[in-house]
């Protein structure tokens, strides 16, 4: 145990001086080239230190995890282990020389060291030097001669030669023989220089005496310590057979190349023998200790053709070294060697693999961002192994060369997500073989999305039309912006923008749902108050910083045919004793009185239509467009004196809305003819009253649930008629009451003198009054109206009644001849 502590010891002493020595050499001669040199022995134990790969990298110990240091092969990082707490280059699996470089006269591991944050490689070599671990072999442990014993002393025979798959001085072998009294040993050296031993026989054999012998044939190679093989020769003494086959070659030599079809020939090898009969009858055979030789070849046993009889693959053996034996029908035998050399083809496409790789990256990243790191391999050599790697498409990334085989693959411009989301990023790798070979890997690369889009309108400007008199609480709008980003990004906000004046103002009128862009109307719009107004909407997205756009939506109140036209003149309230003098010698169509009306609505829902409500023909007409009542005849002794005309005012909205009104007619030649006509109406209205007195006191004994189902209905109605009924509280009279002093004085019954006075009208319904301006004095005369004049007013006027809409306060200037 000692011996082997102190032998181990001499071991590690002699591999750090032998990693030691390299890197300082390497150090001081190339100190930027990044190659690291070390030389271990074969078979060292699990765990046994390489050397420190940290300090020999001039790395920081404290920065490898960081680092991610590791050793990237895909042949021999099973091997070797890096402790990343210390730096040590570590053995973690046996390393057996003859296993990975078979009879190479170097082995060497070579592979890359990785570090990251930034990315460095270095490439490793460690030299496997050869120890003594494998002892000489015979192909066969037993070797059986027939020797005829008429053999004459000095003859030679060829023995089989043992194999040692060591290197070196560990691979020479020696040869020595059991002691007996017939033979000894020789050698024999061929061309190569490879050694053969033979068995020569000293003294006469006699078969009748011993006609068989057994001698031991020891190999011994040159290692320290050394080692051993045997083989049992056994001798038997035949009769005569002296002559041994002999090959026309020593060594044959033959170029094979790779992936050859099965079953070809590649060499026919030769012996010939002087004898006759069964003892020139030559039979070949494949002698190796190596399985790999019967795999791949065979030999015909009676013609020495060699065929492949395996697939032969360059990347696995370059060359062949076979022994073929030549032995006669007498048992004497001659061996030749075959050199077989494999000659490399192109069957080996590149292979890419990818170090490391990151499948996100932002769209804001700077030109130069590392996308990957890959490493491409070419098992084949020469031209088939030298390989040029391209990115396919025109994408916005770049190869750069890092280091030996490996590539980083960089951005070369900006990204958009917006406008290409993911990337496939195709890598070909080609040889220059012939033909060439190719191979491709797709990294796929996704590009997170970065808030650099705004939300956008489709429109600057949005238009929304409402009906009047809506339902609280409808949608009225829907408004969508749209946003190029994703996720949070995209998500967006709607919200309305104002004033802090007219925050109040707008929540009162409308609302707007955040999320869906639903714009409600939050109370009913009254076209005669607010026809439209602006809104300012803003769409904010929910990125980080946050991003918005905005755009005005017009919201236009559409009119609808909500008010009934109000009557001016006569006013519906008037008195029933309020009459109008007709004179009796009133031509036919004549202007006797004229109807005027308004309608808050506009358009054509205050386009009003006059009609008088007779199913009789009567002595007035009514123009449907002006309201001007006219007479249709000369009057008649039998007409009666008095006439009720109603005239019912009808606008031309859908469905329509009317109003109507009773105008009193008194047909007389002088005032005094209609004092008895008013006496006899006033005692027929006391009259009347009391009659509807009793009979409203009959109806309510008879149904006082009747009663209170028209009071619920009067208060309904009353309710939804109050905007139109309004004007109620004025009684006004476009004619001033009659005074009978007064028109005494005229007896004519004709309208000499011209009045001229102005009605006002406001068409809010919020402002429900009138304002009777003062006649005015100075008004030219030929402003006025004639007598005579058929006409009540000028064309202005009455075009100003049919305007598809009205001004806020449509004034009606009349020029009236009072009648006396």
């Amino acid at each position: 145990m000692a011996g082997l502590h102190l032998q181990e010891g001499q071991a590690m002493q002699g591999l750090r001086w032998q990693v030691i020595f390299p890197f300082l050499f390497s150090w001081l001669c190339h100190s930027v080239s990044g190659h690291i040199h070390y030389s271990i022995n074969e078979e060292l134990r699990k765990g046994s230190i390489v050397g420190n790969i940290a300090k020999d990298l001039q790395l920081d110990v404290k920065d490898l995890n960081r680092r991610k240091l590791r050793v990237v092969s895909k042949t021999y990082e099973k091997y070797l282990n890096i402790n990343l707490d210390n730096g040590n280059l570590y053995i973690a699996d046996r390393i057996d020389r003859e296993t990975l470089c078979r009879a190479a006269a170097d082995c060497v591991l070579t592979f890359d060291a990785v570090v990251e944050n930034p990315i460095n490689i270095f490439n490793i070599k460690i030299d496997i030097q050869d120890i003594n671990d494998n002892p000489p072999k015979f192909h066969h442990n037993t070797l059986t001669l027939d020797m005829s014993e008429s053999t004459s002393p000095g003859e030679t025979f060829a023995l089989q030669n043992a194999e040692d798959v060591d290197v070196g001085v560990n691979s020479v072998i020696s040869y020595r023989l059991s002691t007996n009294q017939y033979f000894t040993l020789g050698e024999k050296v061929s061309t190569d220089g490879s050694v053969f031993p033979e068995l020569i026989l000293e003294k006469p054999l006699d078969r009748e005496t011993q006609d068989k012998h057994e001698l031991i044939l020891t190999a011994s190679d040159g290692g320290n310590p050394v080692q051993t093989g045997t083989a049992l020769i056994n001798i038997i003494v035949t009769d005569f057979n002296d002559n041994s086959p002999v090959f026309t070659q020593d060594v044959y030599k033959v170029s094979v190349r790779e992936n050859i079809p099965v079953n070809s020939t590649i060499l026919q090898v030769s012996a010939s023998d002087e004898d006759e009969g069964v003892n020139a009858d030559i039979t070949y055979s494949i002698k190796s200790t190596k399985d790999i030789i019967y795999e791949g070849f065979s030999i015909n046993p009676s013609n020495g053709q060699i065929k492949v009889k395996g697939h032969l693959d360059y990347e696995d053996s370059k060359n062949y070294e076979i022994s073929v034996k030549a032995q006669d029908g007498g048992g004497r035998a001659a061996h030749a060697k075959i050199l077989i050399e494999i000659i490399d083809e192109n069957d080996n496409a590149p292979e890419i693999s990818i170090t490391s790789s990151s499948d996100l990256i932002p769209e804001d990243s700077a030109p130069g961002t590392l996308v990957a790191l890959i490493q491409v391999n070419d098992p084949d050599s020469g031209e088939n192994g030298e390989v040029q790697c391209t990115i396919i498409g025109d994408l916005p990334f770049e190869l750069i060369s890092s280091s030996s085989n490996f590539y980083k693959i960089v951005t070369k411009q900006s990204l958009d997500r917006e406008i290409i989301s993911s990337y496939n990023i195709t890598i070909q790798a080609s040889d220059k073989g012939s033909p060439e070979m190719t191979s491709r890997k797709v990294i796929r690369l996704v590009v997170s999305d970065v808030n650099d889009n705004v939300p956008v309108f489709e429109k600057l400007t949005y238009t929304a039309f409402i009906p009047e008199n809506n339902l609280p609480g409808a949608s009225i709008f829907n408004i969508q912006a749209r946003d190029m980003d994703s996720e949070d990004n995209a998500q967006i906000t709607y919200s309305i923008m104002s004033t802090s004046k007219e925050e109040d103002l707008l929540s009162s009128y409308i609302s707007m749902n955040p999320v869906t862009g639903v714009i409600y109307a939050q109370r009913s719009f009254d076209y005669e108050k607010q026809k439209e107004f602006n809104v300012q909407i803003i769409a904010k997205d929910n990125g980080s910083p946050s991003l918005s756009g905005s755009t005005t939506l017009r919201i236009s109140v559409v009119d609808q045919n909500d008010n009934s036209p109000v009557i001016l003149y006569p006013s519906p309230e008037a008195d029933s004793s309020t009459f109008e003098m007709v004179p009796w010698t009133s031509e036919p169509g004549s202007l006797v009185s004229k109807v005027v009306a308004v309608d808050a609505d506009s358009g054509h829902n205050a386009w009003l239509s006059y009609f008088l409500q007779s199913p009789e023909p009567t002595l007035f007409t009514i123009d449907q467009h002006t309201g001007e009542i006219r007479t249709s005849r000369v009057f008649q002794e039998k007409d009666i004196m008095k006439h009720g005309i109603v005239v019912l005012v009808r606008d031309n909205g859908n469905p329509s809305r009317s109003a109507s009104v009773t105008i009193n007619m008194v047909i007389a030649g002088h005032f005094h003819q209609v004092l008895p006509e008013l006496s006899n109406q006033s005692i027929k209205e006391e009259s009347q009253s009391n009659l509807q007195f009793y009979l409203v006191i009959a109806l309510a004994l008879i149904s006082f649930l009747f009663i209170v189902t028209v009071i619920i209905a009067v208060v309904s109605k009353y309710k939804e008629s109050k905007s139109s009924a309004s004007f109620g509280s004025m009684s006004t009279s476009l004619y001033p009451p009659v005074d009978p002093r007064f028109m005494s004085q005229f007896s004519n019954g004709a309208l000499p003198l011209p009045y001229s006075y102005d009605v006002c009208v406001t068409l809010d319904p919020s402002e429900r009054e009138f304002a009777f301006l003062k006649p005015q004095h100075n008004v030219p005369v030929e402003s006025l109206i004639d007598a005579d004049d058929s006409g009540i007013g000028s064309a202005a006027v009455q075009s100003s009644l049919l305007a598809d809409s009205l001004p806020p306060q449509v004034c009606i200037h009349m020029l009236r001849n009072m009648l006396l």
